[in-house]
């Protein structure tokens, strides 16, 4: 497993921002993070498409330094209804899935 730093995880991440906005057709994108229980810790993108917003995350675990490694490269859907998806393994599922199931 490869721990590196919150910030460098977050600074990936805003780079692609603009590729996920036009990519997946989204009116509005920006970056998810929630602290878990004990050493789980979740980023990933909150999105608005056609009036709605998902959080979209994939979960880390913090060592003792608070670095980060991916858990489960596993992406989960989080809708404003409370709903929730497991299981993607790309943002193309995600969105896919988004596009389908959620409209």
């Amino acid at each position: 497993m490869e721990y590196v730093t919150r910030e460098t995880i977050l600074k990936h991440m805003s780079r692609d921002l603009e590729n996920v906005m036009n990519r997946y057709d989204v009116d509005d994108v920006g970056i998810y993070e929630e602290q878990g229980e004990g050493d789980h810790y979740y980023i990933g993108y909150t999105v608005r498409k056609d009036g709605k917003v998902y959080m979209i995350n994939m979960p880390f675990v913090k060592d003792d330094e608070n670095k980060l490694a991916v858990a489960e490269q596993s992406w989960t859907i989080q809708g404003e209804n409370g709903n929730e998806q497991k299981g993607f393994k790309t943002l193309d599922e995600v969105f896919d899935a988004i596009n389908r199931r959620y409209h």
